[in-house]
């Protein structure tokens, strides 16, 4: 299907479901998960083609993690979409109502925001997310997956569609690009007469891209250099737990653990016992000087590992005076994404919550729960480490904008 014929019938689809109720959109949705599980086997079939060819490409193994699929992350998906029905519909909500003095009545009322692209790398979980959300919040949806996940995407995409089908709603609900050229991703970005937003999910240099190029709005996902910092007041236990699930339980998320930062006062004591705990997943410890000299198995970091998002079994670590340089240290390196704090001080904790700039900031918790299920939105769109608009786990309410009803018995202005 040409681009242009995708745009116009996502426009023509997003007026159609503008006016489908709650219980609709539920069923739809309820449907669709029904159909991701019933065509679990097909679904596993391309993703495995997806997979192999990623290695026969020489992908690494962190992507190779977001790319796969397997029956738990199928279910997951499937969950996802069935938490989403169980949400509060944010579309007709009435936000406010005032009477001026005049006798008008003027409200605010949340409405859809019409068509939304995506644009995202190899994370075939987004197909199924991005659908439920925007299906329903009464959006139309374009996605333009990558070519490393294209086969799993449309085995994906046919479930939904059927799902759709089923429950009677449009299946032009979701509409997928199969082009995976430059030449149209680049034309995307300029279809504004269809295109209401453009969300990013990937990459760096996929986000700058659509950024920097894009004529249609753009909310932008951001990568994710998390760090930990342990404080001098830390539980060492609970340092070593959080830090290891951080970093170790997924190492493809925006919201893994890439940098610790310690109190010099606990180093001497905790960084052996960090070496010894990330062991257990050959994690590649690079720290500054000091720190090698604590633990001379450490590799040697460079200034260009501070502000790296590595997505693989490395770390860079750093040693700091104060709570005031470890917050100084994470605001110049970090990507607005997620940092955690590990203390026992309740003066600390108070100052890196208000002192850190990032979309979620966590205190003697994992980074990885920075995750619209985990926040109890059923799914999410992405991350948005912007400060307009959305902010954080983007769910229901980030893809509503409100407009003015009015009311009035004949009124005219003087």
């Amino acid at each position: 299907m040409e681009l242009l014929e995708i745009g116009r019938r996502a426009k023509e689809v997003s007026r159609q479901l503008n006016k489908l109720g709650t219980n609709d959109k539920n069923n739809g949705l309820l449907k669709a998960a029904e159909a991701l599980l019933e065509g679990e086997n097909e679904i596993l079939e391309a993703n495995s083609h997806d997979v192999k060819k990623a290695g026969e490409n020489g992908m690494s193994q962190g992507l190779i993690d977001r790319l796969a699929l397997n029956h738990d992350r199928i279910e997951a998906m499937a969950e996802g979409l069935r938490q989403i029905a169980c949400l509060d519909d944010p579309i007709g909500e009435v936000i406010s109502m005032k009477r001026r003095p005049n006798g008008l009545e003027i409200g605010k009322k949340r409405v859809p925001l019409g068509v939304i692209g995506i644009i995202y790398e190899a994370r075939p979980n987004v197909t199924a997310d991005a659908f439920g959300l925007c299906f329903k919040t009464g959006n139309a949806v374009i996605l333009k997956g990558g070519s490393d996940a294209l086969c799993s995407n449309e085995a994906i995409v046919a479930c939904l569609k059927k799902g759709l089908a089923a429950a009677g709603v449009p299946e032009d609900s979701l509409l997928l690009i199969t082009d995976t050229s430059r030449e149209t991703t680049k034309q995307l970005m300029r279809m504004n007469q269809y295109v209401d937003v453009l969300i990013p999910r990937g990459g760096a240099g996929l986000i700058r891209t659509v950024v920097e190029n894009s004529t249609v709005p753009v909310i932008e996902t951001g990568t994710g250099n998390c760090h930990v910092f342990v404080d001098e007041s830390a539980d060492v236990q609970m340092a070593l737990d959080i830090i290891f699930n951080a970093k170790t339980q997924r190492i493809g998320v925006c919201n893994a653990c890439e940098s610790v930062v310690v109190h010099r006062k606990a180093a001497e004591a905790f960084l052996p016992l960090l070496k010894s705990r990330l062991e257990e997943k050959d994690v590649e410890i690079r720290g500054d000087r000091e720190a090698c000299a604590i633990v001379p198995e450490f590799s040697e970091a460079s200034e260009e590992d501070w502000g790296k998002e590595y997505l693989d079994y490395i770390l860079s670590l750093k040693l700091v005076d104060s709570l005031d340089e470890a917050i100084d240290h994470i605001n110049r390196y970090n990507t607005g994404h997620s940092e955690a704090i590990i203390t026992s001080s309740y003066e600390n904790a108070q100052r890196f919550l208000n002192e850190i700039d990032a979309a979620a900031v966590y205190v003697n918790a994992s980074t990885r729960f920075t995750d619209g299920f985990e926040f109890g939105f059923g799914a999410e769109i992405g991350i948005s480490t912007q400060k307009l608009h959305a902010r954080g786990p983007m769910g229901l309410l980030e893809l509503t904008t409100t407009k003015y009803i009015i009311y009035g018995n004949g009124q005219i202005r003087p």
